[in-house]
């Protein structure tokens, strides 16, 4: 009887068929691969032997129960299978026989082999039988000229259980000469088929989506209760987990399901980075400087997937580096994954990356990259170390799997002094990009990295602080020294992290320049052709002349002019301008202008090249008595020609449309999943009143429509970039918002962005004025309403949004890695990206502002550099320009970002591996992004984006501060050199006296202030920072900063003393 561990139904024959398809095609590769490779891999053999041992519910991976699975997708137990050219023997008890019985007509088919059973009965030791098929074998052989026939075994699977022995024992004792045969089945085992790619792509998604929606916020929860959980506990309630998909959503039966290995935690320094290791009894250690590694494997159908990943706990700096190379390291084997190459050439991309960014490591690197993986767990054969030259082939799988053993974390924790990090995941080898299948677990830094200590640093902190007493100078001295050596330690972390991101991120450019990635193309829409415009095909089609008027033909877009007594037509879209004008004695004037090719703005075009000799009409002047009939004419060519420009406008956007998918309605398959009741973002165009639609989820894509026919919007989820929900907390709305790949028409209007929204609250006015007591008992039931008018529309969006990401996880489109996406308030920052300050929120993947328009989103993933400018002291706010990896795109400007914000925003860069520079002054930056383009190996050459760097310059310029201090030029020459400066750097920097904090500001830098006022408000500013010992000449300087440069009296225009460097 067929049997398997948590495996395939293992009831009576009658519950499962064969595929024979699948066997057809199976067993005809296989005879191939043997006839094709029978000196080099087969060892010449003449026949081959395999068998199965009894079932076990140990786990195990035996190339006798990986051939059952690959030829007859079920294992079954005490058989033995003999393989010649013309002959298959099966040796199996009478169940088993009848199940085997329906392969003899498609193996007579595919190889021409006749299939032969030999049933054993349950008294039968089964000698005699091996005596007959060994016979039989024998004269084949004889047939084919050899005396004595040469079998082939799988040497290294030792025998099991009495009938196994009974085979071992006739094969050594015989005269037949034995080779080994595990290599022929690594080979014939490595490329899998389309059927054997989709259960590994499902067993990948059962493994990673236990690691991500179980492992993982288990682990968060553990840590967060600080409870004490065992490592045995953990893998225990995985295992479950696993061997139940149900529990965390996914629709996989669970009786094709079974885990590779017992789950594996690992954390309080003992590591084992083999697949064989166990989770011991001690609990989950979580404390400072901590290394957490989970790693888990699934089957399904018997082909195996494993992920694994680790978890840092307030990492130290060595852990944190290590970390970083390993996931360098890691990703540069899976793109060594590519058909041609050999498998050492994989091992050597993570040797060269440890060996360029971490040498000390070295050491500590696993001997391997990973091995093949598939009904086998570890194939053999496959091994990606430094010296396998198998060739890489499309359809071959891997288990990817790197590490550091045993690393000196550099902690006085006996339990964290040692530590060890392990990656793993599963890949597909294909034409194009290696496919990893358990990518939807996260392995950024950012998603395994944890930091539990803040609040408590910051309680030390302030507690340190309020000890001190109050009464003398020294005391002040001292927690101000105590904050800033806490501070420059976390700046200095910093400042080192930064140094890293920039050489990665200059040799990243380097070869992005060198890899001509900024290749000339001009996007424009091509204009339309002269010789497309035709207002009437032929002279009979004018319409009859009444009067020798202007007349205007709206229905064929013609303009008809009276030209020596005749009407002679033009199409409207040749007039560049209409003009009337009326002299004293009320005569009007007329003037039309025509578009003439060749003149600026009006470039040839390929009609108007083969006349360029010709005479154009550039324009005609009608006089007329009648000034309200010209009025009429001149407003209704304007109308003409503002119609034709708007549909031919309409039509180019369309026009450069990429062509998308046909939606497909759920219909039978699935209910489909609808939020009613919203508006959309572009609004849809149309006369009347706006009406809001709903908006459903398909099987490919989104459908927003309202009640009328005409107005619907279908988003395909393959056009989605990024997908955003923000449910309103301090806003009037909530929304979710679709940034796409490519454009779509949303009424007339060409959009990347789609938004559908919600207004949680109504704007009222109220029209008396006065103002209405926080008791009234009116006021407290409408904002009771509001409240739960937000939560209610909250959480309707909420379950949409989850279902939907539930959709999303399914098999068929896990592929797009979809998932909404939710901006993080608490690191928000205001700032104007437009016209008007708005609340800028960093999402995992985007810097986003989506409620009020135009919305910013901003992909993380396209960003080059971010340059912080006009930051320095007493700056009230700074601006950001974001640069983009594609040089030829302008950059992003964020401007009137409070200072305050500066520290987060730093933060926040420096966790997303942003590398940031700071500058004193706004940079022009479309000629530096010109000159970068322009000469590419200059710009590397002169260290790349280290120009940007202003503590390399400040370095350079501090020897030369004191005399700058001390040089006075004199009034004439001061005065003409800061104008020529003035005049020279205006169309390079912006002078950060030009950008005011907000209106009052400027009105009050208008009027100017009195000298007493200024001499007030310094004095002030003095008291208020604990220094009234300042100089007259730093006074003399602040005034006049504040004074401002407009108002500078004429004895002060040189330029003022540069402020001492702070230490």
């Amino acid at each position: 009887m067929p049997e398997e561990r948590n495996g395939i139904s293992s009831g009576g024959g009658s519950n499962y068929e064969i595929n024979l398809e699948n066997f057809s095609k199976r067993l005809k590769a296989f005879y191939s691969n043997w006839k094709d490779h029978k000196d080099d891999l087969w060892g010449s053999t003449d026949a081959l032997v395999v068998a199965t041992p009894p079932a076990s519910e140990d786990l195990r991976y035996l190339k006798s129960s990986a051939l059952n699975m690959w030829l007859l997708g079920l294992e079954f137990p005490e058989t033995i299978m003999v393989f010649t050219s013309k002959q298959i023997h099966f040796l199996c008890s009478q169940k088993k026989a009848s199940l085997l019985e329906v392969l003899k007509k498609p193996a007579k088919e595919a190889v021409g082999a006749e299939v032969v059973m030999h049933v054993k009965v349950k008294s039968d030791d089964g000698k005699g039988l091996m005596d007959k098929i060994f016979r039989a074998v024998s004269e084949q052989s004889k047939n084919n000229g050899h005396e004595v026939p040469n079998i082939g075994y799988i040497a290294k699977e030792a025998p099991e259980g009495n009938l196994l022995e009974a085979l071992n024992e006739k094969l050594q004792s015989s005269k037949f000469t034995l080779a080994d045969i595990t290599n022929g089945f690594s080979e014939l085992f490595a490329v899998k088929d389309s059927a054997e790619l989709t259960n590994v792509k499902k067993a990948a998604f059962l493994t990673s989506s236990v690691m991500k929606h179980f492992v993982v916020p288990k682990v968060e929860k553990i840590i967060d209760d600080e409870r004490k959980v065992s490592h045995s506990t953990l893998m225990m309630d995985t295992e479950k987990t696993l061997l139940e998909p149900g529990r965390i959503k996914v629709k996989l039966k669970a009786e094709n399901v079974d885990i590779c290995y017992p789950p594996i935690f690992q954390s309080g320094g003992e590591f084992d980075l083999r697949p064989n290791a166990s989770s011991n009894d001690e609990s989950l250690y979580y404390e400072s400087t901590s290394v957490i590694i989970c790693a888990i494997g699934a089957r399904y159908n018997s082909y195996c997937t494993n992920v694994a990943r680790t978890f840092l706990i307030d990492a130290n700096i060595v852990q944190s580096k290590a970390y970083e190379v390993l996931l360098r390291a890691h990703e540069a084997v899976i793109a060594a994954l590519q058909p041609g190459n050999k498998a050492s050439a994989a091992y050597q991309a993570a040797l060269s990356v440890v060996e360029r960014d971490a040498p000390e490591f070295l050491g500590n690197l696993t001997k391997s990259a990973g091995t093949g993986i598939g009904l086998e767990f570890r194939e053999s054969g496959l091994s990606l170390n430094a010296k396998n030259d198998r060739v890489l082939k499309a359809g071959m799988v891997f288990n990817v799997s790197l590490g550091f053993h045993n690393l000196q974390a550099q902690t006085k924790n006996a339990k964290t002094e040692k530590c060890s990090l392990l990656l793993a995941d599963t890949v597909i080898i294909s034409e194009k990009n290696p496919d990893v299948v358990t990518s939807i677990c996260s392995k950024a830094v950012k998603d395994v990295a944890y930091s539990f200590n803040e609040d408590e640093e910051e309680e030390v902190e302030k507690a340190h602080v309020k000890y001190e007493p109050k009464n003398t100078e020294g005391v002040l001295s001292k927690a101000t020294l105590r904050s800033d050596n806490q501070e420059m330690s976390k700046e200095e972390l910093r400042r080192q992290h930064q140094a890293e991101l920039a050489r990665q991120k200059n040799e990243e450019t380097a070869r992005r320049l060198a890899g001509a990635g900024l290749a000339a193309g001009d996007s424009r829409v091509g204009q339309r052709n002269s010789s497309d415009l035709v207002a009437y095909k032929g002279v009979n089609d004018l319409p009859p002349a009444r009067d020798l008027i202007i007349h205007i033909d709206s229905k064929n877009e013609a303009i008809l002019l009276p030209i020596q007594g005749a009407m002679v037509p033009f199409h409207v879209a040749m007039i560049k301008s209409v003009s009337s004008q009326q002299d004293n004695n009320r005569t009007c004037y007329i003037r039309i202008i025509f578009n003439v090719p060749g003149t600026p703005f009006n470039p040839h075009d390929a009609n108007t090249l083969k006349y360029q000799n010709s005479i154009f009409v550039k324009e005609f002047s009608f006089r007329s008595k009648d000034p309200r009939h010209s009025s009429e004419v001149v407003q209704q060519i304007k109308n003409l020609r503002r119609q034709v420009a708007l549909r031919e406008s309409e039509k180019a956007e369309r026009a450069t449309l990429v062509t998308q998918e046909k939606l497909q309605l759920a219909g039978t398959k699935f209910k489909p999943i609808r939020l009613l009741d919203l508006w959309v973002r572009p609004p849809l165009g149309g006369r009347g009143r706006k009406m809001t639609g709903s908006l459903e989820a398909h099987v490919n894509g989104f459908r927003y429509s309202t009640s009328r026919p005409d107005e619907r919007v279908d988003i395909m989820y393959g056009n989605i970039k990024h997908a955003f929900f923000q449910p309103a907390e301090k806003e009037m709305i909530t929304l979710m918002h679709f940034h796409l790949h490519n454009h779509i028409m949303v009424g007339t209007k060409k959009t990347k962005d789609v938004q559908f929204y919600v207004e949680v609250m109504d704007v009222v006015q109220t029209l008396g004025g006065g103002r209405r007591s926080a008791y009234d008992p009116d006021e407290i039931e409408e904002e009771q309403r509001e409240r739960e008018r937000k939560n209610r529309t909250n959480t309707d969006f909420q379950n949409f949004v989850n279902k939907v990401n539930d959709l999303w996880g399914q098999p068929q489109l896990r592929g797009l890695t979809l998932e909404f996406d939710q901006p993080l308030r608490e690191l928000g920052f205001h700032g104007v990206h437009h016209k008007a300050s708005a609340f800028i929120v960093p999402t995992s993947s985007c810097l986003v502002e989506l409620v009020e328009t135009p919305v910013l989103v901003v992909s993380l993933g396209e960003i080059e550099i971010v340059n912080l400018e006009r930051v320095g002291l007493g700056q009230k706010n700074f601006d950001m320009t974001i640069v983009f990896k594609d040089f030829k795109k302008d950059v992003k400007r964020i401007d009137s970002i409070p200072s305050t914000s500066l520290d987060g925003i730093k933060e926040w860069l420096d966790t997303t591996d942003l590398k940031y520079y700071e500058s004193r002054l706004n940079l022009n930056w479309k000629p530096i992004l010109k000159t970068i383009t322009d000469d590419p190996e200059k710009f590397i050459e002169d260290g790349g984006w280290e120009f940007l760097n202003m503590e390399a310059s400040d370095s350079e310029s501090d020897n030369s501060e004191e005399s700058d201090q001390k040089y006075e030029p004199s009034d004439a020459s001061s005065e003409s050199i800061s104008d020529e400066e003035d005049n020279d750097s205006e169309s390079l920097v912006e002078s950060e006296d030009d950008e005011e904090e907000d209106s009052e500001e400027d009105s009050e830098e208008e009027k100017g202030k009195t000298w007493e006022e200024l001499e007030r408000e310094a004095s002030n500013a003095d008291k208020e920072n604990g220094d009234e010992s300042d100089s007259e000449e730093d006074r003399k300087r602040r005034k006049m900063k504040a004074f401002g440069k407009s108002r500078m009296p004429e004895k002060s225009r040189g330029p003022p003393p540069k402020r001492p460097k702070m230490r």
